[in-house]
């Protein structure tokens, strides 16, 4: 089936960073172009040649092309066009039209610290570009509930170029695919395209976490992939709470069990406050399950964007609950995460005199760590390694204090 007419992209005086492309099918005639472009006649003209490379690639040779172009970076417009291609044939393969692979990431490695994710809506370029200056820990290109039905496809597209193209810095890639066979679809879009970890949403069971490994593995088989694909399923219903544990431990790849209150508490009948009261047991058996599985709980986002200190009481509140983490929705939430999950003066004092009494138990052969006549737990040394690793990680310790 081929339709004569489609689009993909946005348009609008509000739009930044992004393209509007249109294209209608025609019999004869050549490529005739009707383009607009937010910025100067250059890169009009850069942004044709662009286009034209990609409808001789993908074989249209005549069409009448609209573009509306907002200051879309090139990796934009290939995927805007994309999408329109898909579109136009929705039955035929289309081969991926792929841009420089110029991303930059840190290797990731499933003890990494994760305090903060910034969700990052996966049809919205603009929030793309800049993000990994806002130093969250994690970026998550969102292909589930930020992109509206009518979206996901030319969205996973987007995320996909985003992958491949975008420099990352220090923050460990991240998407979050949608439920069901929509998500496993997703992974064909993700996983050959540098994806260092998967959100898996709204699971209740462990075979929805084996399902998604099964295509995991059979994609990286596939495209010659070897390093691993990190797994984060979300608890957002009380069925998902209660199987909490055998989630976590369903595969080795799982790294972070999280939790989503906004969901959770429509499950239960409960209205979703600050306080948490209702939602007390579920974020419990969530830090429960992940330590028992030995992987990282990640708390759920907090939604008003405007109240730090409403933000600082929760962050506080899910760290003496014993969480790591806790989702982001504007670049200004990262610094409060990363200061209320920081540890305090005396926690570091504290375990700088553990670390070091372990070192020297050590370096003597000795099993037993003391500190001073006191006896210290191995749960207690390892807690210790944390702190001081987190306490450098934000600055608050020197890499050198041992020798200071």
């Amino acid at each position: 089936m081929t339709v004569a007419k489609a689009s993909a992209g946005r348009r609008g005086a509000s739009v930044r960073s992004d393209v509007y492309i249109e294209i209608e099918r025609r019999d004869a005639g050549g490529i005739e172009w009707d383009i607009r472009s937010k910025v100067d006649a250059f890169f009009s003209d850069t942004t044709r040649k662009l286009l034209a490379d990609g409808l001789d690639q993908f074989g249209i040779e005549h069409a009448r092309v609209t573009v509306e172009d907002q200051g879309a970076l090139p990796f934009v417009i290939m995927s805007r066009l994309e999408a329109v291609v898909r579109r136009l044939v929705p039955d035929k393969t289309v081969e991926p039209w792929l841009p420089e692979a110029e991303s930059a990431k840190e290797e990731s490695d499933r003890k990494r610290p994760r305090r903060s994710r910034l969700y990052l809506p996966g049809n919205e370029p603009k929030f793309m570009l800049n993000a990994p200056l806002h130093q969250p820990d994690a970026l998550i290109l969102d292909l589930e509930d930020s992109v509206a039905p009518s979206e996901k496809d030319a969205a996973r597209i987007l995320v996909r170029n985003a992958l491949i193209h975008l420099n990352f810095q220090s923050c460990e890639a991240m998407v979050r695919i949608n439920q069901g066979e929509l998500g496993l679809e997703d992974l064909a879009f993700i996983v050959p395209y540098g994806v260092q970890l998967v959100l898996i949403p709204k699971v209740e069971d462990a075979s929805q976490v084996s399902a998604v490994v099964e295509e995991i593995e059979r994609l990286s088989r596939n495209h010659d992939r070897d390093e691993p694909v990190w797994l984060m399923p979300i608890i957002e219903s009380a069925k998902g709470a209660w199987f909490g544990y055998e989630i976590a431990s369903a595969h080795d790849t799982v790294v972070a069990l999280a939790i989503g209150l906004e969901d959770y508490t429509a499950d239960i009948g409960a209205q979703r406050t600050n306080e948490g009261r209702e939602s007390f047991w579920a974020r419990s058996q969530v830090v429960n399950a992940a330590r028992a599985a030995g992987v990282q709980p990640i708390d759920t986002v907090f939604s008003d964007v405007s109240d730090m200190d409403a933000l600082m009481e929760s962050v506080q509140e899910a760290k003496s609950l014993g969480f790591e983490g806790k989702g982001c929705i504007h670049p200004r939430q990262i610094e409060v995460v990363h200061r209320g999950f920081a540890p305090s003066s005396e926690e570091i004092a504290k375990a700088k005199k553990i670390v070091l009494a372990f070192e020297e138990a050590d370096r003597q052969g000795l099993g037993v760590v003391s500190l001073g006549s006191k006896m210290i737990d191995p749960p207690v040394v390892k807690r210790a390694l944390r702190t001081v690793s987190l306490a450098e990680m934000d600055g608050l310790l020197s890499p050198d204090w041992r020798e200071e």
